[in-house]
């Protein structure tokens, strides 16, 4: 399921796969676009998305979310998106937008200070309760307006 590099897309189903094989999803705000990325996602890289979504769910009680940029994000109501999911060839690339706040500061660097990024690539062990608390955190800082 690979795509081309040249910017043109791969099909998984009925949903366009992009250049590095993230899903072509409509802009679209709740769960249903949402799901529809995750289902989109090819191969391994959709259990990844699901327990991520399910995680985030069950730690935000007040959780928005949303398909905006081919990328489902992840906010608070009043307070702008904390967090953004994205597809790459080889990795699943979890955004922090205000990642240089939390503790201990999640391992990607951005071109932007704020932003921090966790990689999940194939075969690796999430750390789950990490990926917990950072979303518990993160929640709670003013997120981005997009």
């Amino acid at each position: 399921m690979s795509s081309k590099a040249s910017g043109q897309s791969a099909t998984i189903g009925k949903t366009p796969l992009l250049a590095g094989g993230n899903p072509q999803i409509a802009k679209g705000e709740g769960d249903a676009p949402v799901q529809a990325y995750i289902a989109a996602m090819p191969g391994w890289k959709r259990d990844i998305g699901h327990r991520l979504d399910v995680l985030i769910a069950r730690t935000v009680p007040d959780l928005r979310k949303a398909v905006k940029w081919n990328s489902p994000l992840y906010g608070v109501e009043g307070q702008g998106w904390f967090l953004g999911v994205h597809c790459f060839t080889k990795y699943v690339k979890v955004a922090f937008f205000r990642g240089a706040a939390l503790h201990p500061v999640p391992p990607g660097a951005s071109k932007s200070q704020d932003t921090r990024y966790l990689d999940i690539r194939e075969g690796d062990q999430l750390d789950e309760a990490q990926l917990v608390d950072w979303v518990k955190q993160a929640s709670r800082l003013p997120g981005e307006r997009m």
